[in-house]
């Protein structure tokens, strides 16, 4: 897809991506405004304008998006598509089909498939080229005659006694304008602006992706996501189209090789190569000759949203964890999916805050379970010379290795599929104590008996925090609402409905 792709089915109304122009009669009042169009904020503003709302999205930058990370999206993230009416964006950008992971540690590999048995035979994750699938999502939300697309930066939120009106941003042309709605959902990704306003962010770099994409090349488990743990880096391959792949080298710490020096370059023949499946050499080392290196901080924020009536948070804006498990798009469509159910009975959006709360809470079984995942495996996962850690990632190996439901357990809530803390439960506490079990045999001597005290601390020392940033209550009784908000019929029924969706694995 080219970055001029054109919008279709508005007669009244040609325009282009490429020159941030969105004209149309627009003359009732807005009801939503969308601050950023990536995809939370399209998927968002084609599901609220299906719904009949009047909708006003701010994008800095409406052409095709370029970027290396959001280019896998879990089964459970595609079931939300289809909730959304969404699925047909996966088509004509030459997207693949992602049925599971193969895991590649020493020699050894163990496939984990994703648990698809009981779902709908075009269920499965998709890999793609980002730009082109978040410009497919906007193609659609601009087709619908109350939806409003305008290229623009959003200075600032407009508030008044404590509650959002709207929004001040200046369009493509520098004019500075006002807009006002009883609704504004702040969606405009890792590096916002405006998330400040709205919530207490706690931003911290956990590692960097270095990215390559890998020409004519083709995976030794074709469909399958590789995870490759080398003693040097975590290397993570994923096809992109039907003749790319997605090569990502993790590189811990903040100190990575330059590009411009030809460091990087060095360290990815010398050092990352050597641990490169052989099906794929060639194309890695034409690739890095290439030149066409490019790195990413991998960033982790839990979401700490103030309760401010008018206005919310959504996506990388509000909440974000480690890409790894590529579990953010995920849950940004999940969060699109429930912030709609919510609003749906709704006829005026002067009412809306009274649900903000509830969203808020009823998105956290998804977020925290995803969450999690990707905490737990970037940290057992990654490279460490901490021998604990070092224990931890090779546990977490063999724990896979044993296949049946040990290996499906985990894949079901890193996959979207069973988005639930209590399926995430119990495989934690049984690796756990299979690598306590490894760590004290043959006999427990005081070295190995300091080394599991240090595994428990590792362990808690990264769960314990993403529990208290979602809230014990609201993570795992999310259904506590309902005696919440009993005063209202509509409301106390839309939960019910919300709470249903959630963990929803789709059709049979």
């Amino acid at each position: 897809m080219e970055a001029s792709m054109q919008i279709r089915g508005r007669t009244e109304c040609a325009k282009s991506f490429e020159n941030g122009e969105c004209q149309m009669g627009f003359t009732k009042s807005t009801d939503v405004i969308i601050v950023g169009a990536g995809l939370a904020g399209s998927a968002l503003a084609h599901s609220l304008g299906k719904d009949g709302r009047q909708v006003l999205a701010i994008e800095r930058d409406l052409t095709q998006p370029d970027r290396m990370v959001g280019e896998v999206l879990q089964p459970g993230g595609y079931l939300k598509l289809v909730e959304l009416g969404l699925e047909d964006c996966v088509n004509e950008i030459d997207s693949q089909r992602v049925l599971g992971y193969v895991l590649y540690k020493d020699g050894k590999s163990v496939e984990l498939p994703y648990p698809l048995e009981n779902c709908h035979p075009d269920v499965a994750g998709r890999s793609f080229h980002y730009g082109r699938f978040v410009q497919r999502i906007r193609e659609k939300a601009a087709s619908l005659p109350n939806v409003r697309l305008e290229q623009g930066t959003v200075t600032s939120l407009l508030q008044e006694q404590g509650t959002t009106k709207g929004v001040h941003y200046k369009t493509k042309t520098g004019q500075e304008m006002t807009a006002y709605a009883p609704l504004t959902v702040v969606c405009d990704g890792n590096f916002s602006n405006l998330r400040r306003s709205l919530s207490e962010p706690k931003v911290d770099v956990l590692s960097t992706f270095v990215g390559l994409i890998l020409e004519n090349s083709h995976l030794p488990f074709p469909n399958h996501a590789h995870v490759i743990l080398a003693e040097a880096s975590l290397l993570l391959f994923y096809p992109i189209s039907s003749t790319e792949v997605r090569c990502l080298v993790d590189i811990s710490g903040r100190k990575v090789p330059s590009i411009s020096n030809g460091e990087m370059a060095d360290y990815l023949t010398t050092v990352v190569a050597p641990h490169i499946p052989s099906t794929l050499y060639k194309a890695f080392i034409s690739a890095v000759e290439k030149g066409n290196i490019r790195t990413m901080p991998n960033r982790c924020m839990p979401a700490a949203p103030y309760r401010i009536p008018g206005a919310l948070l959504l996506g990388d804006a509000l909440n974000m964890r480690h890409p790894l498990t590529g579990g953010g798009m995920t849950v940004a469509l999940s969060d699109v999916a429930l912030l709609r159910q919510l609003l749906t009975p709704l006829d005026h959006l002067n009412d809306a805050s009274s649900f903000i709360e509830s969203f808020y809470t009823l998105r956290k079984p998804m977020a925290f379970t995803l969450n999690t995942m990707a905490g737990v495996f970037q940290n057992m996962l990654c490279v460490s010379a901490d021998e604990v850690r070092c224990e931890m990632r090779q546990a977490c190996f063999d724990y896979l290795s044993l296949g049946g439901a040990f290996a499906s357990g985990p894949v079901a809530p890193l996959s979207g599929l069973n988005p639930s803390p209590w399926a995430l439960t119990p495989h934690l506490l049984l690796g756990a104590i299979q690598s306590m079990g490894r760590l004290l045999l043959p006999f427990p001597s005081p070295k190995r008996i300091w080394f599991v005290a240090r595994f428990i601390a590792d362990g808690l020392g990264f769960i314990f925090p993403l529990i208290k940033a979602e809230g014990v209550g609201s993570m795992l009784f999310p259904a506590t609402l309902l005696q919440r908000y009993t005063a209202s019929p509509v409301i106390r029924n839309n939960i019910v409905m919300a709470l249903f969706s959630i963990g929803k694995n789709g059709p049979n």
